[in-house]
C-alpha cells in the first residue's frame, strides 16, 4: 500500500496543522481539509465572513496581490490563497455575503445605491 493512501502519508499538512495550533491558537477556529488527493496540502475554510480571512492571511504572510476573489451563486464572495507553511501548502479560503445579500438582510433592499 502507498504511504499516500495512508494516514501517514497526510503527515505534512498535519504537522503544518499542529504547528500553526501552537503558533497561531488564538485565530478564528477554520474548518480543516486533509486529503490523500493532494497529500500535501492543508485547507482551511472560513464560513463567517469576510473578516477572519485577513487575520489568517496576515499570519501566513500572503501578500494581498496574491489573493483570489470571486462570487458564488450570486449571493457569496469567496476569497483564496495559498501559502508555504511549514512544509505544507496551505490553501485559505473565506467565504461572505455579497454587499447585496447583506443589504436584503438588513431590510433595504439590496441593489446598487
Amino acid at each position: 500500500m502507498s504511504g499516500l493512501s495512508t494516514l501517514a502519508g497526510l503527515s505534512v499538512p498535519m504537522r503544518a496543522l499542529g504547528a500553526l495550533a501552537a503558533e497561531c491558537g488564538n485565530l478564528p477556529a477554520p474548518t480543516v481539509g486533509l486529503t490523500p488527493i493532494f497529500p500535501e496540502r492543508l485547507e482551511l475554510s472560513l464560513h463567517n465572513g469576510l473578516g477572519e480571512f485577513e487575520v489568517w492571511r496576515v499570519a501566513l504572510g500572503v501578500r494581498p496581490d496574491q489573493v483570489e476573489f470571486g462570487e458564488q451563486a450570486g449571493d457569496t464572495w469567496v476569497l483564496k490563497a495559498f501559502a508555504p507553511y511549514a512544509g505544507a501548502e496551505v490553501r485559505l479560503i473565506a467565504y461572505g455575503p455579497t454587499l447585496d445579500t447583506m443589504r436584503a438582510v438588513a431590510g433595504d433592499g439590496g441593489g446598487d445605491a
